[in-house]
Parts: C-alpha cells; sequence; structure tokens
C-alpha cells in the first residue's frame, strides 16, 4: 500500500509546479513578455517537493540564485572570452555559496549563472545579461510567493479539510 503522506507530499508539489507554470504563463501574457523559460525555470527551481523546510528551502535557493546571478553578470562584462569568464563564475558562485552556507542550493546557483551568462548569438552581451538576471530574479519572487500560498496555516488547514473526504471516497 503507498503511503498516504507520500502521496499528499507529491500532489501538493505537484500542484505547486502546475501553479508556477500558470502563473508565468498568465503574467506573461498579461504583460506581453515572451521570453518566459528563465521565469519558468527558476520557479522550478525554487519549489520543494518537502513541504517542512518548503519556505525555508526557497529563500535559500533565492540567496543562491543571486550569488548565482551576479557572478554571471559581472564576469560576462568583465571578458569576452566564454569559456574562460564561464568557468571563472562558476568556480566564484560555488565559494560563494560554501562561504555564505548555501551548499544546499549550490546546483540552483550555478543554473542562474549558466543562464545569466549564456546569450544568444549577436545579442548585446550586458542586455542580454541584464534582461535573465531580471527573469530569474521575478521566477525566484513568484516561486516564493507560490511557496508561501500553499504552506501558510489556512492553506494546511484547508487541504486537511479536503483530503480526509479524499480519503473515504468523497463522503
Amino acid at each position: 500500500m503507498v503511503d498516504q503522506q507520500r502521496i499528499k507530499r507529491l500532489l501538493i508539489y505537484a500542484a505547486k509546479c502546475v501553479t508556477g507554470v500558470l502563473v508565468v504563463l498568465g503574467l506573461s501574457w498579461a504583460f506581453d513578455y515572451k521570453d518566459i523559460i528563465w521565469v519558468l525555470i527558476s520557479v522550478m527551481l525554487v519549489l520543494s517537493p518537502d513541504g517542512s523546510d518548503a519556505v525555508t528551502l526557497a529563500v535559500t535557493r533565492i540567496k543562491a540564485n543571486v550569488v548565482g546571478g551576479i557572478s554571471g553578470f559581472l564576469l560576462i562584462l568583465l571578458h569576452p572570452n566564454m569559456i574562460l569568464m564561464m568557468c571563472t563564475a562558476v568556480f566564484i558562485t560555488v565559494i560563494i555559496c560554501n562561504l555564505l552556507n548555501l551548499e544546499a542550493a549550490t546546483r540552483t546557483a550555478l543554473a542562474a549563472t549558466i543562464i545569466v551568462m549564456t546569450h544568444e548569438a549577436g545579442a548585446h552581451v550586458w542586455d542580454t545579461a541584464v534582461e535573465r538576471v531580471l527573469s530569474v530574479l521575478a521566477g525566484c519572487l513568484l516561486g516564493l510567493l507560490i511557496t508561501f500560498i500553499f504552506h501558510n496555516k489556512y492553506t494546511k488547514q484547508t487541504a486537511e479539510m479536503i483530503l480526509p473526504k479524499l480519503d473515504r471516497g468523497g463522503e
């Protein structure tokens, strides 16, 4: 028999992820913003399947995203050699995450570093980097908002009222 708590955690995590997609798509439609991939990726990186420390983990991942985004942004402006600067930015991101006790979110920071540093051929380097930093930050903030919504006391009480009915077949 499958553990009821595990199913509950899975459903909540899936609902958070779907909510993230819907919010990003809705906002992109409302503001006519087309380059949503980096916002979507950042939202998904902030969301956590575990409810016990979801808010703390979301904040940690946001801090890591800021570290990675700033590292990537500053190094892409420093020198045009993509290989040298990306390797340096990755190294610096890992070191800073360690110094700030953000080891659990270092992969998130590295994703932000690479998102910020990669750009399409012919695009201005710093314009793309600024847009990506803003996209990553927007995605992080949306992920944090979704985490707060799903893990506040009111939401938990509502879920506890609904889920027992599901366990009994909707009585």
